[in-house]
């Protein structure tokens, strides 16, 4: 089997959308005009965009013994990803299941990687031995802190490479309102002060906010204006191409890798769904490769 370039420990989750003109009422009940399933979770999100620019990526998580969790398995697989064995609960919140024994049986994988790319949707405390393994392997890691936490471990700092939150994960992790680039500056500042490499800032529309210890004065990366039809997962979509650069084009300036990633991004905000708004390699610039 070939190499994991890009793995992820996280979260997989089957989406239930309802599309109305507006939210119901206290009480109200109204007519929904469309109906939809979808393949969500931060994790699986960010590793299947990750694989659809053609990184070759693991991903490390818990599906219930359901219909979803077949599904899922199956989703995984057209994708291209490896799951490897499956280890499946009769449980609806299997995500917060996956165990230390897991990570333990799957730490061959995140050691022989290039990335390791993880978030709060599983135990923060599997997250972060997650992210102790790659880093203790000399594996590059990208935290993405979401959902976010105000008591946030301080090991999670230490043992990030790379730590990537949006504006509102931003002020539970600071205090700090981010209402434009120069407020995400000061944010990522904090981060790098807490003891990360790097810190970007999301602004969705407005693109990143990047800062490390290598470059400490805050810049803001701009992203293309594009009419956004849905929003949904536009953020594990920056995070997936973030990773698969990461792996792919460890030279490239981080400058670089943002403007590319801001783009693809900006290409899922253009359709509806969260993974079924994800680029594939082959229908982008070919410049972006």
């Amino acid at each position: 089997m070939a190499v994991t370039e890009v793995v992820v420990v996280g979260s997989c989750m089957t989406d239930l959308v309802s599309l109305t003109t507006r939210l119901p009422k206290a009480g109200e009940t109204i007519h929904g005009h469309r109906f939809f399933t979808g393949f969500g979770g931060k994790g699986a999100n960010q590793c299947i965009q990750a694989a659809r620019l053609g990184a070759k990526t693991s991903m490390i998580c818990k599906v219930g013994k359901d219909s979803f969790g077949k599904d899922y398995i199956e989703n995984f697989k057209k994708n291209g990803i490896t799951t490897g064995q499956n280890f499946i609960v009769i449980v609806a919140g299997a995500n917060l299941l996956l165990s230390s024994d897991d990570l333990k049986r799957a730490a061959h994988v995140i050691s022989e990687a290039k990335v390791m790319v993880c978030q709060l949707e599983v135990t923060p405390a599997i997250s972060l031995e997650a992210l102790k393994i790659a880093h203790t392997s000399g594996v590059k890691t990208l935290f993405n802190p979401a959902p976010a936490l105000a008591d946030l471990d301080p090991q999670f700092y230490t043992h990030s490479d790379i730590i990537c939150c949006n504006e509102s994960e931003a002020e539970i992790l600071t205090g700090i309102a981010v209402g434009n680039a120069e407020d995400a500056g000061r944010v990522g500042l904090i981060l790098l002060e807490r003891g990360c490499k790097t810190a970007i800032v999301t602004l969705g529309p407005d693109g990143c906010v990047m800062v490390s210890t290598k470059e400490p004065v805050p810049k803001h990366v701009p992203a293309k204006k594009v009419t956004a039809v849905d929003t949904t997962g536009a953020g594990d979509s920056f995070v997936g191409a973030l990773a698969y650069y990461l792996a792919y084009y460890p030279s490239l300036p981080l400058e670089e890798i943002l403007m590319k990633s801001n783009f693809i991004a900006s290409i899922s905000v253009q359709a509806t769904g969260t993974q079924a708004s994800y680029p594939y390699r082959k229908d982008l610039p070919q410049e972006l490769f």
